[in-house]
This record gives C-alpha cells, sequence and structure tokens, in this order.
C-alpha cells in the first residue's frame, strides 16, 4: 500500500518526540541471530542504525558470529563443542574466532553500513586495550570473563561521528586473546558507557509467560521481578544468561533494555521511534 504525502508527514510527526528523546544519546544494539544470517535482515538492520546515527543517535553495534565461527571450525576440521550454551575455545580455536569476528564478519557489517550511507569504524576489545579479560572456566578453554573494559576508544568513535562496530574479542596482560559472550560484551559496555538503552536483537518475541505461545509477552518486567520469573520458569534455560545481562545493564546505570524479535524487519525503528515498541523491556525499580 502507497503512503500519501500527507501520511508520510505524519509518520515523521509522531516519529519526533522519541527522535528528541534519543538525540545525542548512546544506545548500544547487540546484533546476533537469524538477522545476522538472513541477508535481506541484515540489510534493513544496517539500514536502521544508519537512520538512527543519521538523525542524531549514538549508536554502538556489538556483533556476535556463532554461525560464521562453526562454518570456519568445520571448514579445518574442527567440531563445535558447547557447555552451558557458550563454545568451547581452545588456543587454536581461538586464533578462527578471532579471525572471523574481528576480521571476516566486523568488516563486513562495517562495509554494509557505508553502503547505506552511514560513517563506521571497525574495533575489537583488544583495540585500545578495550575488553580486558580472564578465563572463564577451565572447560571452556579461552572464553572470556569480562575483568575491564576502556570506553575511551568508544567514546573517541562517536565523538567523530562514526559507528563504532566491536567483536567482542577480549586480551590479557599475558598477550591471550578470549572469544567473550556478546550479551555480556553489550551489557558491560552499555553500562559503562551510561547507554540511554540496550537493544538486543534475537530470534524470539521477547519473554514469553508461556513459551510456546507468542501472545503471552511480558511487555515490561522491572529488575526486582526477575527473581520470581525465574522461580516460576517463565525465565529458563538459554533466557537466565540473557536476562542476567539485561539486569547487569540496568545495574550499572542503563535507563531502559529491550529484548526484541530481530526476525522483525525495522523492529529497531519500532522500539525506539513509535508508541507500540516490541519485545520486552527491562527496567529498574518495583512492579507497583
Amino acid at each position: 500500500m502507497k503512503l500519501t504525502r500527507e501520511e508520510r508527514a505524519d509518520i515523521l510527526i509522531q516519529a519526533l518526540p522519541y527522535i528528541q528523546k534519543y538525540n545525542d544519546k548512546i544506545v548500544v544494539v547487540k546484533y546476533g541471530g537469524n538477522a545476522m544470517i538472513n541477508e535481506e535482515l541484515k540489510e534493513a538492520v544496517m539500514g536502521d542504525i544508519v537512520l538512527l546515527s543519521l538523525i542524531g543517535v549514538k549508536v554502538v553495534l556489538v556483533h556476535g558470529g556463532g554461525p560464521e565461527i562453526t562454518e570456519m571450525l568445520g571448514k579445518v576440521g574442527k567440531k563445535s563443542e558447547f557447555v552451558d550454551g557458550l563454545r568451547v575455545t581452545d588456543k587454536e580455536s581461538v586464533e578462527i574466532v578471532q579471525m572471523v569476528l574481528a576480521g571476516k564478519v566486523n568488516k563486513n557489517l562495517v562495509n554494509l553500513l557505508q553502503n547505506k550511507g552511514g560513517k563506521a569504524i571497525g574495533l575489537c576489545g583488544i583495540d585500545g586495550h578495550m575488553i580486558r579479560a580472564k578465563k572463564a572456566d577451565e572447560r571452556l578453554g579461552f572464553v572470556g570473563e569480562v575483568t575491564d573494559v576502556n570506553v575511551a576508544p568508544v567514546l573517541d568513535v562517536l565523538e567523530k561521528g562514526y559507528i563504532p562496530v566491536i567483536s567482542t574479542i577480549g586480551y590479557d596482560t599475558d598477550g591471550n586473546v578470549y572469544n567473550i559472550n556478546a550479551d555480556t560484551v553489550a551489557a558491560r559496555l552499555a553500562g559503562e558507557l551510561k547507554a540511554e538503552s540496550l537493544i538486543s536483537m534475537t530470534d524470539i518475541v521477547g519473554l514469553l509467560r508461556d513459551k510456546d505461545d507468542s501472545t503471552t509477552l511480558i511487555p515490561k518486567v522491572y529488575v526486582s521481578d526477575v527473581m520470581k520469573l525465574i522461580r516460576d520458569g517463565v525465565i529458563s534455560g538459554g533466557m537466565i544468561p540473557k536476562v542476567n545481562c539485561c539486569i547487569e545493564a540496568i545495574r550499572r546505570g542503563v535507563k531502559k533494555v529491550f529484548i526484541i524479535d530481530g526476525r522483525i524487519p525495522h523492529s529497531i525503528l519500532i522500539e525506539t521511534l513509535t508508541d507500540e515498541g516490541i519485545g520486552t523491556m527491562f527496567v529498574s525499580g518495583n512492579h507497583i
């Protein structure tokens, strides 16, 4: 359906309060899942990020790249193993992870953003000693737990008008490199940057009261509700660490955290620039 000029103008006017609210504010987007694999969705996401940047939102893009890592490991004859949802990463594997994330995936995203008319610079956690880490668990090998974050490189890039595109590789002072979960890095970075919001793109519609019924979406969750939701089994399995990252960001000063369905075209714009929103929003405080 083709919109009239008046309808287009009305849409822009309705978005104005949200544009004003987010202007010159930092928004961290954690990008992964199907939206990263499907080329059409990837194009839409990059377009959304460029649009937000052009209207004055300081977008920081933190990305994963699990499928690409699995594919490359397979090509060199290494089978991917997981413990509690985290990839077991030996010395050889972490070199491949670094190559794929900080090289192929990161630079492809930078190129896409620039082809959409944006300005982007790719970084990884080693650059500027941004993300310091240590071994999270001996069973996992070189999977990192964040110990310190230096946001100066991110702020420098934002100040120059670029979109920082960050791959989640960490370092330690012994010269080791670590593969770090993208949700963990996005939450910590958002907190350190005192971001207005953190948007986590996933392959689900949000937090569901009944995981098998998409109509049971919980649109708003207070930090104080989370433990009860875990006890009740509403938050379970792989959602527990994802939600814990959301809570970590809130506790570090992020005002709002969203889990949204990255499979929906323009879900970032729907969340940030409309009344309806999408997915589940996490906020501080108590449920009244």
